[in-house]
């Protein structure tokens, strides 16, 4: 079989809802991040504190990023098997995409915790040429001919080479033991990367039916009950690279994500807005609906109990249909162009804090205020300001595409 039939009845249109969904999700992500060392602040400013239950705006931040990574996973199928990539390829593009994702998470986390004395590097040093070889070797190049093509490629290598060499460096200290790598401390990039293979895995097995994928839905949320409930215990120490699914909750909001993809561009699905609508908001209610059953398991983003994972997959549902009202159907769309570089360059968007952190040290706090409103102000200014980078490097052709 050189190709895959999935998707062949998704609209060729693009939907701008769902580049600014992603762009409005990425500047979130960076606001709640600075502004959760901001003190004084109202209580749904913040993570809910492990150990307590709830649920606030920030607790949803990194499921919209899931979900809207599975919104994309059919258009992006689509367009390769398009191109005329066989099934082998696109089964390859995925994989690297993965632990590619996986890869970037464990140099970010791992460099937070580098020892400067044991690696023989200062902390600083050691993170910004980290993020230097990140981009220099997942940087998507022009394509050329010629001598260009070669410098690019050697700018690609010098990147690798550099990042092997600040692993070969690399120590960090737990408990007065100097020790390498913490092999699955990949935090938020690494849980994205297992989520899209296990959909992915989904998607191509179903074919993209609607059917098995709802029903692969139904069966990860059980997977995500069963282990909160203690009866699959064992999974969890079954290797991600054997088992990528885990405990059900990522890949459950990854996949609602997708089905609510296919409503919005399968004509076969829902032909007509009406219908649409009607798809999306049924959804929504049946997610609201289980997340309010399941309850009794708990309601908090540490741990990832069903009742958050359901309830946040709703209100993705909920903010994408009415972004796609506002967007795609009306057509009130030039308000968001100042949200573009975020929207088409993701990646690059969400480690530029980081980087500037690096630079830094660990923060900017004292810089403007770490109190109060002025902190909030702060990390407005400190968004807008990774937005203008951001744009500025995309506009240099910096852009990170795995």
């Amino acid at each position: 079989m050189n190709t895959i039939n999935t998707v062949a009845d998704l609209s060729p249109r693009r939907v701008l809802s769902i580049d600014i969904f992603r762009g409005l999700t990425i500047l979130v992500m960076v606001f709640v991040n600075d502004v959760a060392g901001v003190k004084g602040l109202p209580w749904w400013t913040y993570h809910i504190p492990r150990g307590e239950q709830g649920l606030t705006y920030v607790d949803v931040v990194f499921p919209a990023f899931l979900f809207i990574v599975g919104m994309a996973i059919p258009l992006a199928i689509e367009k390769r098997r398009s191109l005329g990539d066989s099934l082998l390829k696109i089964v390859y593009h995925i994989i690297v995409r993965s632990l590619s994702l996986v890869a970037i998470g464990l140099l970010i986390m791992n460099g937070r915790d580098m020892d400067p004395g044991a690696t023989g590097i200062s902390y600083a040093a050691w993170n910004v040429l980290m993020f230097l070889g990140v981009i220099l070797l997942w940087n998507r190049y022009p394509e050329v001919e010629g001598k260009l093509n070669v410098f690019y490629k050697i700018l690609k290598y010098a990147g690798l080479g550099l990042l092997i060499f600040l692993l070969i460096i690399y120590r960090r200290e737990n408990n007065g033991e100097i020790l390498w790598i913490n092999k699955t401390n990949w935090s938020i990039l690494g849980g994205i990367g297992w989520a899209y293979l296990s959909v992915c895995i989904l998607f191509l097995v179903f074919r993209g039916r609607f059917t098995g994928l709802v029903i692969s839905l139904v069966l990860l949320v059980f997977l995500n009950v069963a282990s909160k409930a203690g009866w699959v215990d064992f999974i969890r120490h079954w290797p991600r690279f054997i088992w990528p699914f885990g405990t059900g909750s990522l890949a459950s909001i990854t996949l609602s994500g997708l089905l609510l993809s296919l409503i919005f561009l399968r004509s076969n699905l829902a032909a007509s807005l009406k219908h649409k609508m009607i798809w999306g908001t049924s959804m929504a209610i049946i997610l609201f609906l289980a997340g309010w059953l399941l309850m009794p398991f708990g309601l908090a983003k540490i741990g990832s109990t069903p009742s958050y994972t359901l309830f946040s997959s709703g209100i993705c549902v909920i903010i994408f249909i009415l972004m796609y009202w506002i967007v795609d159907i009306l057509g009130f769309s030039k308000w968001a162009s100042v949200i573009k570089p975020a929207g088409s360059n993701p990646l690059l968007t969400y480690i530029l804090p980081d980087i500037y952190y690096a630079i830094l040290g660990l923060s900017h706090s004292g810089l403007i205020g770490d109190e109060g409103w002025p902190g909030v102000v702060r990390s407005l200014v400190f968004t807008l300001f990774i937005l203008g980078i951001a744009a500025v490097m995309t506009r240099m052709k910096i852009r990170l595409q795995l």
